[in-house]
């Protein structure tokens, strides 16, 4: 089995790990706990792995792994507002090339953000996960993270 194959079967593990755990409590916020926990812990190379949900209109710094994030996102600006404004995932391998790019932690060189949706499909939160390394995300990453996001999405709309 390639890198690629064996990253994508990581993803697959993942989501079945947390679809195991999602049937033990209806509680959103649990969810992203604990798809922040196993993602962080389970893939390679992140710094950060969390969420950011809209709040009054505002990105609120929600379930997490890593150091101290920014508690509250400057409105459509950098990747985050980005990918809620766009409704598509962002894989953004250097951060100081992004427009607005927003520095929670100045070591962060690359940045991958899933967006999160209702029912309706509007835009609800982020799944965002940022690397140290440059380029550190790719295709099979944001495959991977969309994986986790629309598990929880179905988990939230039963």
């Amino acid at each position: 089995m390639g890198d690629e194959a064996r990253r994508r079967a990581r993803f697959e593990r993942i989501r079945d790990q947390l679809a195991e755990l999602f049937v033990k409590t209806e509680s959103a916020i649990a969810h992203r706990a604990a798809a922040a926990a196993l993602l962080h812990h389970k893939i390679p190379g992140t710094s950060w792995t969390g969420f950011y949900m809209l709040t009054g209109g505002q990105l609120v710094v929600d379930a997490y792994q890593g150091p101290v994030a920014c508690m509250v996102l400057a409105p459509h600006v950098g990747v985050c507002w980005a990918a809620i404004d766009r409704a598509e995932s962002i894989v953004v391998p250097d951060v100081e090339t992004f427009p607005g790019h927003i520095p929670c932690d100045s070591r962060t060189r690359s940045e991958l953000v899933v967006p999160l949706f209702d029912r309706e499909r509007r835009p609800i939160g982020v799944l965002d996960v940022d690397s140290r390394l440059p380029a550190h995300f790719d295709d099979t990453d944001r495959e991977g993270y969309e994986l986790v996001a629309r598990a929880l999405e179905h988990a939230w709309h039963l």
